[in-house]
């Protein structure tokens, strides 16, 4: 069984990954208004607003400006050391779908956030990736459990229909409001 500290270690290493290729920051991303990098923001500034929600302080922001890849290794070890810390990580509160631990909703909800908007980026910069078994598993099970707030402001677009002979992570992408035929440069 993987653990919720696991979990987030393997998801930040992929896109970790992608991050480390990146030559144009300023590259649009399939997010409307948003580049690679204001993606990147995103993530840095929505795990940081959850901590400190829950008085876990991580120290000072990054500056993705002067060196994005370094301010994202520096943020996410961070956040993997209250992944690794068990009194920080088995942090209870009642979250908006119930009681939950800040180490469940960091590797699951934010988990959830680190694989999409790895997609997004790794599109924003021209690159290929794809979701292995487990991850379509957690996106879906995310989607599933979002139900009607899938759709609010900030959280995903509309879907898009896809071909009725889609593969799985096609499917969860439109469901999502992600166009599998963006591509960097034609649609920025």
């Amino acid at each position: 069984m993987t653990t919720y500290s696991e979990l987030f270690r393997t998801e930040d290493a992929r896109l970790t990954e992608i991050l480390e290729t990146i030559e144009d920051w300023n590259a649009g991303s399939p997010c409307t208004g948003w580049t690679v990098r204001d993606v990147l923001d995103h993530l840095i500034n929505t795990q940081r607003d959850f901590l400190n929600q829950h008085n876990i302080e991580i120290g000072a922001r990054p500056d993705t400006a002067k060196d994005p890849v370094g301010a994202w290794k520096y943020h996410s070890s961070k956040v993997q050391n209250v992944m690794d810390t068990a009194e920080l990580a088995e942090t209870a509160f009642d979250g908006f779908f119930g009681p939950t631990t800040v180490g469940a909703t960091l590797a699951r909800f934010y988990g959830f956030d680190l694989l999409v908007h790895r997609w997004d980026i790794a599109r924003g910069v021209g690159q290929e990736t794809h979701f292995s078994d487990p991850e379509l598993d957690l996106i879906e099970e995310s989607l599933d459990g979002f139900g009607e707030h899938l759709y609010m402001e900030g959280i995903c677009k509309p879907a898009l229909s896809a071909p009725e002979d889609a593969d799985r992570e096609t499917r969860l992408l439109a469901r999502m409001g992600r166009d599998t035929g963006w591509r960097a440069g034609v649609n920025a």
